[in-house]
């Protein structure tokens, strides 16, 4: 189940991938919630300002407003859909993700912009590393979101990583990707947070 955050959430792309337990507030709006009930959401996309609109009138991703733009079946296991915008509870919990961390390499010869997903623990990454197999290991930096990038020439490179998560975690993830990897690609590790 995913969402997407409102500025006030999103911090510059550095929550993509962060958790949350998000509860339908029933004793505020007992019409639209289902009480008791409760999904678990991965934060992984932006929902923008619409400062043209009243923040209680379809602004509703507008500053200072904590809003998750939720996708339809994760909002239906919460809420009567025809309800709209309810009021919600939440609270950050750790991700939960079956198999490995994912990796998708895209960019072009001097430019690799790696998406790196499925992200257990933490689910948000403070920094990342990446290494060919004939380099030393290179600082990368976020681009936007899960989204890091190098300026490296890595082509025909096994490439490893070194992530860190915002909780301190640090896991390595050595040849990865093989040696015969291509742009638009991705790659699936066995290692998780």
């Amino acid at each position: 189940m995913t969402a997407a955050l409102s500025t006030a959430l999103f911090n510059n792309g550095a929550s993509c991938g962060e958790c949350y337990r998000i509860t339908c507030d029933y004793a505020a709006d007992s019409r639209w919630c289902k009480k008791g009930a409760s999904v678990v959401i991965t934060a992984t996309n932006f929902c923008p300002p619409n400062f043209a609109l009243p923040n209680n009138d379809g602004g509703w991703c507008n500053p200072p407003l904590k809003h998750f733009d939720m996708a339809q079946p994760a909002w239906e296991k919460i809420g009567i859909y025809r309800g709209g915008i309810v009021p919600v509870l939440f609270q950050r919990v750790s991700c939960y993700k079956r198999g490995g961390v994912r990796f998708r390499i895209n960019g072009r010869d001097y430019f690799e912009l790696v998406n790196i997903s499925n992200v257990g623990g933490a689910g948000s990454i403070q920094s990342v590393s990446i290494k060919g197999s004939k380099t030393g290991w290179l600082a990368m930096s976020r681009n936007w979101g899960a989204n890091w990038q190098s300026n490296a020439y890595l082509d025909g490179q096994s490439l490893s990583f070194s992530i860190t998560t915002t909780d301190g975690a640090t896991r390595v993830f050595l040849n990865v990707v093989p040696s015969s990897w291509s742009f638009g690609q991705t790659y699936s590790s066995r290692v998780q947070f």
